[in-house]
């Protein structure tokens, strides 16, 4: 069964900070990219930042010094810490994992709003 499981979404004020976490199940965690997304209302989804199996980084430039993105491979989890938030970081934020074989997986979504 694939599974990610997001948490750590909530309401923070500007300037906040918010860590969130996914546990992915084993089968897909391994060798997988993983990455962190976001969706605003009226929106397209968007890449907030991805990491490698190996630890490379990648991060949208307007995220870019303020959220990190970590994974560790023993716990099959992906973290994304979130420092000075700004109200346009308010979204819907999604786990993600690319396979290996080229196979898209999704979480269910977290809530993340950043009150002015």
């Amino acid at each position: 069964q694939v599974q990610l499981v997001e948490s750590g979404g909530g309401l923070v004020q500007a300037g906040g900070s918010l860590r969130l976490s996914c546990a992915a199940s084993r089968n897909i965690f391994s060798g997988s990219r993983m990455g962190w997304y976001r969706q605003a209302p009226g929106k397209q989804r968007e890449m907030v930042a991805t990491i490698t199996s190996g630890g490379s980084t990648n991060y949208a430039d307007s995220v870019k010094g303020r959220f990190t993105v970590s994974r560790d491979n023993a716990k099959n989890t992906v973290d994304l810490q979130m420092n000075s938030l700004r109200p346009e970081d308010t979204a819907v934020y999604y786990c993600n994992a690319f396979s290996p074989r080229a196979l898209t997986y999704w979480g269910q979504g977290t809530q993340v709003t950043v009150s002015s």
